[in-house]
């Protein structure tokens, strides 16, 4: 990345980056390509790259810069111009021609040095419940933080999140999405983000172990296979979380890399079978299957972007208990993520990582 030459901005970008290879190689904080972290210099907003994994940001060039003046003036017009946030990027300093993060509007809104935008597992278990807002008048009781009902990311996120802004707010939680710290340097970031994740952490529920051999049975011939993270299964295993997983869709990463809501298979029913069914009604075979009882099944294409997100859901359903009252992402939302334009060239870059694996 092409910086000018200031020592103090550069120990500072080197904090970030180590910062974000951390909580990006933490599946409880961020998982796959999501979350994002950005630093702001005269004028300049340098933010993860959309696509590109925080957990990369020591060895990879993941920032690019952006002019928020401009930025901002489209934002306070609700011109959809901010919608694409490549549109304001910075092309003399941007050699790798990376475009920024989809949630470029978020950072701009924050008006703190540092923000950092994670999927914390702990605080979307909270932000994706009804009762969101009381909970987090309990755990965040002293902390400047506000709760942001959840719009789509982008423009009508950012504008959420300046109604919802005061004086003195570096704590945002997201509804049915996540959170974002705020603050002037790095160091005090990390720190905030540690206090967060402690007053929203909760216990996660144990569940029985996947049954193994019944789902290479149940997957035999179906072009599916056994996820790459054993985390992943307690979803299904777990009655409670298989419930909750079966409502709908709980947030936009879900949607993006799993497709809206989750498929849970019936009595009796195999991976041919659902597979089979989708081609019949002209859908898509659907990136994972919850078998009740027994575990989950992956398509076998599925990218690492898939199976983090079914690793994700595992983890937020697990420390969601009974009294637990589920916001889902209506229909009309989870098609705004799928036509997204931004989010298409997400999935793309995520089939792209994909197929150069294999």
């Amino acid at each position: 990345m092409a910086i000018r030459d200031d020592t103090d901005f550069t120990a500072e970008f080197d904090a970030l980056r180590a910062l974000s290879a951390r909580v990006g190689g933490d599946p409880l904080l961020v998982q796959a390509a999501g979350g994002n972290t950005s630093i702001k210099r005269d004028g300049t907003l340098w933010i993860k790259a959309s696509g590109t994994w925080l957990a990369n940001a020591l060895s990879d060039d993941i920032f690019v810069p952006v002019a928020m003046t401009p930025l901002l003036d489209c934002v306070e017009k609700d011109d959809p111009a901010a919608e694409k946030a490549q549109s304001f990027v910075i092309a003399a300093e941007n050699p790798s021609g990376l475009r920024p993060s989809i949630e470029t509007t978020v950072h701009s809104a924050m008006p703190q040095r540092i923000v950092v935008h994670v999927h914390c597992v702990d605080t979307i278990a909270v932000a994706v419940r009804r009762e969101a807002e009381a909970i987090l008048e309990q755990r965040l009781k002293g902390m400047n933080w506000a709760f942001v009902p959840y719009a789509r990311p982008g423009l009508p996120l950012a504008h959420a999140i300046r109604k919802r802004l005061r004086p003195g707010i570096d704590v945002l939680v997201l509804g049915n999405h996540g959170l974002v710290v705020a603050a002037e340097t790095v160091a005090d970031a990390a720190a905030l983000l540690e206090r967060v994740c402690a007053r929203l952490g909760q216990p996660r529920r144990e569940a029985p172990p996947a049954d193994e051999k019944a789902l290479k049975d149940l997957a035999a011939g179906s072009g599916y296979r056994l996820p790459q993270m054993a985390e992943a299964h307690t979803v299904a295993t777990d009655g409670q979380s298989c419930r909750i997983a079966a409502g709908g869709s709980l947030y936009p990463d879900h949607v993006i890399f799993l497709g809206p809501g989750s498929v849970v298979a019936g009595e009796g029913e195999t991976a041919a079978d659902i597979a089979a069914a989708a081609k019949a009604a002209g859908l898509p075979e659907p990136a994972s299957i919850l078998f009740p009882g027994k575990g989950v099944v992956m398509r076998e294409d599925a990218s690492a972007g898939a199976e983090a997100l079914a690793r994700c859901l595992a983890d937020v359903t697990a420390r969601m208990g009974e009294d637990a009252r589920p916001r889902y992402l209506s229909e009309e939302e989870n098609a705004e993520l799928l036509d997204w334009d931004a989010e298409k060239y997400r999935q793309m870059l995520d089939s792209r990582a994909a197929a150069g694996r294999t």
